[in-house]
């Protein structure tokens, strides 16, 4: 299923479901924004996530030391951060997660989602592209 997708082992769970722990990460467009975040034991669990940049500028979470070191991390560059949305029905209607961004060690395919303890990041963002972003 997964052939030359990249497979994501979850060092840290997505939150509700700490029993699935491999996922594939596939573009969903041809700009690599929308991605599908897809459980490879459980086909039917699916996340759609972007790079938050795109819709939240200046949004860059801290990631701790232990989750670092957990995702093998040697660097900043190593890791890649996305956010999980919540689909409406229109894509107006979509919404961000930016309390618990889904962090990416792009080196070593080893990921997590982490639960930032910040209360002004909101679980459901609306989307606000920026300007010359892909629509």
């Amino acid at each position: 299923m997964a052939g030359d997708i990249p497979v994501l082992e979850m060092v840290e769970p997505m939150v509700g479901f700490p029993e699935r722990q491999r996922f594939a990460l596939q573009r969903l467009d041809d700009t690599g924004v929308l991605c599908n975040l897809r459980s490879l034991d459980d086909p039917d669990l699916r996340f759609v996530v972007v790079p938050p940049g795109v819709f939240f500028e200046g949004y860059a979470p801290e990631i701790d030391d232990d989750l670092a070191t957990l995702l093998g991390a040697e660097t900043a560059e190593d890791l890649l951060t996305l956010v999980v949305l919540t689909l409406g029905e229109t894509p107006a209607d979509a919404t961000a997660n930016l309390m618990a961004p889904v962090v990416i060690n792009h080196r070593t395919r080893r990921a997590g989602q982490v639960v930032l303890n910040d209360p002004d990041l909101p679980v459901r963002a609306p989307l606000a592209p920026r300007e010359g972003a892909p629509a």
